[in-house]
């Protein structure tokens, strides 16, 4: 595994564990020699991830799109900024750069960057994993909801464990190394299975 994408929050929230979360895996990755994927932004726990790597000589890949080029967000220091049209180009990329996806706490876009790559791989187009950093508790509510999809019959089993779900960044890290995707996608016969 080469490069993790990390999506969290643009704001640090309100407990201190979430900066701490952050600082912890940006050191995790640069020990490891896993180069970051993320928003390319110097605020927030995208920033705190992002200078724990670089402090740690690790090297990071930031990925935004012009709108958000503006000195208040874009984190300057970066060895590696890619500057792209629209967020439907920045993840896209930043999925294409990514070995594997490690969600922190956040917000809208956050939440939007998982499920969209948890989609994609329920449909097959690609196998790599995905983990939850469930710091402080904050993923449970969303743990809960995803058994609740799947007890309803709008996720099916094999699907709801692409969520791997830990509490420190070490553990995630060995759960992604781990990984092996499932060999039935959404849209194929239950005998299809990927090559």
């Amino acid at each position: 595994m080469k490069r993790i994408a990390v999506y969290c929050g643009s704001n640090k929230g309100v407990r201190p564990e979430y900066a701490a979360a952050a600082q912890a895996l940006g050191t995790l990755l640069a020990r490891e020699t896993i180069e970051l994927v993320y928003g390319g932004g110097r605020v927030g726990l995208m920033g705190i991830v992002a200078d724990a790597v670089l402090q740690n000589g690790g090297h990071v890949i930031g990925v935004i799109p012009e709108k958000l080029v503006i000195e208040e967000v874009v984190h300057e220091a970066l060895p590696d900024l890619r500057v792209v049209k629209t967020m439907h180009e920045r993840k896209a990329l930043m999925a294409e750069l990514a070995d594997g996806f490690i969600a922190l706490p956040g917000g809208f876009g956050t939440f939007e960057e998982l499920f969209e790559v948890l989609a994609w791989s329920q449909l097959g187009w690609h196998q790599k994993p995905f983990g939850l950093l469930n710091v402080a508790n904050f993923y449970r509510p969303l743990m809960q909801f995803l058994d609740h999809t799947r007890d309803e019959g709008f996720i099916r089993p094999q699907h709801h464990d692409l969520v791997l779900v830990e509490n420190n960044a070490e553990d995630m890290l060995r759960r992604l190394r781990k990984f092996r995707p499932p060999t039935e996608v959404k849209w194929s016969h239950p005998a299809h299975k990927l090559s």
